[in-house]
């Protein structure tokens, strides 16, 4: 039985992630650019000055939203800076050899412009929930944009609910517990299910607090940790280099389990991990920088920008270098993720590695769960909006029982549920994305014109 269900869920997989989606995301996304001629990265230190809180607008305490631009991107970054960074990175180099770094490189770079867009709609065409707080994500653009279209804001956020249940990352916590120190997932699951639901018990107060105080210190933590190894691997790094831009185009590379692949599946393996990573185009950040305290839309964008920036190019590329540099293919065949970067840090640090990406990952992990259980939730009360018993305290259960189910589940069972539901989210994210473009550059221009960037 259950051979039957994880060889349908890789049937699914396979077709949802096929080549349409990949020019959907990949595909939109360069149109994006050609529309907006790379003119949000003009932005890019503007973006940094408001998220730090070196710029501010005029009448911004009165704009409509509940956290600062800081929070917010740390909401975000809560999600997608996560174990997908270091787990995801290495399912990556398994499944697609080196080369799929490179399209993770890509996608990354495609994604920042593909924020700004879908972020700054959430800001322009934000709704309110059944409590009344203000909320943004493409679930409310399609509404309040593309009335036409509401079936799709539907559609978005049931694929929400399974897409953002966070069971990977918890997934992955119980694997690398249980091979360190011998804890069972069972545990792992249910301290993560009460440590989760007491964060959301606060509301989004206490979920914005916590999240702006772990990112910056797990994000510090990790690449300072990277470096040192790296440091210790430099005479490798420039083979490696060359390693993931050769296997890119010509899709021979052999790397674990990675072999003879062609170039359009290490493609496809590169740009489903950055969007697992990243989010971009997913729908899931919009989400989070729709909560944003600000009267200028278009400046939520240029934060949001940030978010690939940190993840894919900085992160993501700290992580596969690691890899590369630390790891015997021959040795990591049937590896799972997380146990693969272990690999790499024990094998240039050794004890203390282990230690030190212990504590990162339980911090990815647990900042990942929060971020992720804000998105499920924003979909689950678009959906019910309170009603048939469904209110907060029911959502609360069901998605910590769900962590639960996660610690214990096969990991590649997980990674292709996960998939299924970002797919289909990323389909009515985009074609609204797509289709509203031309007022994101007109408002971009505006801002520029007005805040002289």
């Amino acid at each position: 039985m259950r051979e039957a269900f994880s060889n349908l869920l890789v049937t699914i997989v396979d077709f949802a992630w096929g080549l349409p989606l990949v020019i959907l995301l990949i595909g939109g996304g360069a149109y994006l650019i050609l529309l907006s001629r790379f003119r949000p990265l003009v932005g890019f230190i503007h973006a940094f000055k408001l998220a730090f809180g070196f710029y501010h607008h005029k009448d911004e305490d009165k704009a409509e939203g509940q956290i600062s631009h800081f929070q917010a991107l740390c909401n975000a970054l809560a999600a997608t800076i996560g174990l997908g960074n270091i787990a995801g990175v290495a399912v990556a180099i398994t499944q697609g050899g080196p080369g799929a770094v490179f399209w993770m490189w890509m996608a990354g770079l495609i994604g920042m412009n593909t924020k700004f867009f879908e972020c700054t709609l959430s800001l322009m065409y934000r709704g309110h929930d059944y409590r009344g707080e203000v909320q943004g994500g493409p679930m409310y653009v399609i509404a309040n944009a593309l009335p036409g279209l509401k079936p799709l804001a539907y559609f978005f956020a049931i694929c929400g609910l399974l897409g953002t249940l966070a069971m990977f990352q918890v997934n992955q916590i119980s694997s690398f517990t249980a091979e360190q120190y011998g804890w069972s997932p069972w545990t792992i699951g249910i301290v993560s299910a009460i440590m989760v639901g007491y964060v959301f018990k606060g509301g989004l107060t206490r979920l914005a607090t916590m999240t702006s105080a772990l990112v910056p210190l797990m994000c510090v933590l990790y690449v300072v940790c990277c470096a040192i190894v790296l440091f210790n691997q430099m005479d490798k790094v420039g083979a490696v280099f060359v390693a993931i831009f050769t296997a890119a185009f010509t899709g021979e590379a052999a790397w674990g389990g990675a072999a003879g692949l062609g170039v359009m599946q290490i493609l496809k393996i590169g740009v489903k991990r950055a969007a697992f990573s990243n989010e971009a185009g997913i729908g899931t950040a919009p989400m989070a920088h729709g909560n944003a305290k600000t009267p200028e839309p278009v400046s939520e964008g240029l934060v949001a920008m940030l978010g690939p920036f940190f993840d894919t190019i900085l992160v993501c590329t700290m992580t596969a270098l690691v890899i590369l540099t630390s790891v015997d293919p021959s040795t990591v065949q049937g590896q799972s993720g997380i146990i693969l970067t272990l690999k790499a840090f024990e094998n240039v640090l050794g004890d203390w590695g282990v230690y030190a990406l212990g504590v990162s990952i339980l911090l990815f992990g647990f900042s990942t769960m929060l971020g992720m259980a804000n998105y499920n939730q924003k979909c689950w009360n678009f959906l019910f909006k309170g009603r048939f018993g469904l209110g907060e305290n029911t959502f609360i259960i069901v998605f910590c029982l769900a962590l639960v189910v996660g610690a214990v589940s096969a990991m590649d069972d997980i990674i292709n549920l996960l998939d299924i539901g970002y797919a289909f989210m990323a389909i009515p994210n985009m074609i609204a994305t797509l289709i509203l473009a031309p007022r994101v550059v007109k408002a971009f221009n505006e801002y520029k014109e007005k805040f002289n960037i």
